[in-house]
């Protein structure tokens, strides 16, 4: 018989793990609070850079760069497939990564060496956009981004064509002790029942199980990004210190992001706009004269070490979590997917899961 799974959560960890147990051969069903691929709800999903890369990874766990190692390929294939079948161009891109100071060098040299990233020392100068000054950089000229916000409505369409059914604009209330869940209650009453149930809730999984796992860490952290239009636009991803600037193929240019403690609000504060901006002029002078297209923020779910939950939940045995990646659920959402599904099919998984299980 076809095991019907339900995923709570409609996120691009929430849709990559449902295309991966729709290949499986399972019914699905999204349970999504908002609606799926939507620009205004506050999720990370698509407020997020897209950078298919976690940035400073010689700073990481090896669990952490683990979930990472592979995203850009997946995300290439991914995206070449999703194109084919549904038409819609999630702009994959292999823009490369502009590391500028100050970083530790010999790390990130040993690391890319160790994982063969491609790594070159470089004068930032050297690259077209003249404003960049001449400091000694980094290039890794492999690494890529996609627009999340595309790749979303690029899944959205896949899982309707596969016969995923969408529940959107449903809230679950917070789950309640049991040995095994047969059905999950909506804030409105109604009971949804399935043979297992998957929580990809990201910064909103705490409050779904805070009575069944109070030892989840997981809390939104705010990222506000700024977007310009600017008549000459980087070619590349440029980062600094915790900011990061992307050029996307139509001309656009993101310029991010901020970590903020400050619950599930996700507003926008001038503070934070002018912050933002005037690391993105000393990096770009000429977004001096340039106006800012767009101030948005997202949710993102905070975790300790940027260490995600996956695996079966501690008491409840249908009930499976996938959740906490923090900033790199992008990055990592193709083997978290992969590594839930194989543990829900009782399968043995191609990585370790043990740093990731819920105690």
């Amino acid at each position: 018989m076809t095991q019907h799974v339900m995923i709570i959560g409609g996120g691009i960890v929430g849709c990559m793990t449902a295309m991966e147990l729709v290949n499986r051969g399972c019914r699905v069903t999204i349970v999504e609070r908002n609606q799926i691929a939507s620009q205004t709800s506050g999720e990370s999903s698509w407020a997020g850079g897209g950078i298919i890369f976690p940035l400073l990874p010689w700073l990481y766990s090896e669990p952490v760069n683990t979930l990472t190692n592979n995203g850009a390929n997946f995300y290439r294939e991914l995206s070449q497939r999703l194109q084919l079948e549904t038409g819609i161009d999630a702009n994959f891109e292999q823009s490369g990564f502009l590391l500028l100071p100050a970083f530790d060098v010999k790390s990130a040299q040993a690391w890319c060496m160790q994982n063969q990233v491609p790594v070159q020392a470089v004068k930032a100068s050297a690259f077209k956009v003249q404003s960049l000054s001449g400091e000694d950089a980094l290039w890794l000229p492999t690494v890529c981004q996609i627009r999340p916000p595309y790749l979303m409505q690029a899944m959205r369409k896949w899982l309707e064509q596969h016969k995923v059914t969408l529940l959107e604009h449903t809230q679950l209330a917070p789950l309640k002790e049991t040995q095994r869940l047969t059905e999950w209650q909506t804030i409105d009453g109604e009971k949804l029942g399935a043979d297992q149930f998957v929580v990809t809730s990201g910064a909103w999984s705490f409050e779904l199980l805070k009575e069944t796992t109070a030892k989840l860490k997981v809390k939104p952290m705010r990222g506000q990004i700024l977007l310009y239009q600017p008549e000459h636009n980087l070619e590349q991803i440029v980062y600094r210190e915790g900011f990061y600037m992307i050029p996307r193929r139509d001309g656009y240019l993101l310029a991010g992001s901020t970590l903020e403690d400050v619950g599930f609000d996700a507003s926008v504060t001038e503070a934070v706009r002018d912050e933002l901006r005037i690391k993105a002029e000393a990096i770009m002078p000429a977004l001096k004269n340039e106006p800012i297209i767009k101030h948005w923020s997202g949710l993102r779910p905070g975790t300790p070490e940027n260490l995600p939950t996956i695996g079966a939940h501690p008491t409840i045995e249908n009930l499976y979590l996938n959740t906490g990646h923090f900033r790199y659920g992008l990055t990592m959402a193709p083997a978290s997917a992969q590594l839930v599904a194989a543990l829900m099919s009782g399968e043995a998984p191609r990585i370790d899961a043990t740093p990731y299980a819920c105690r």
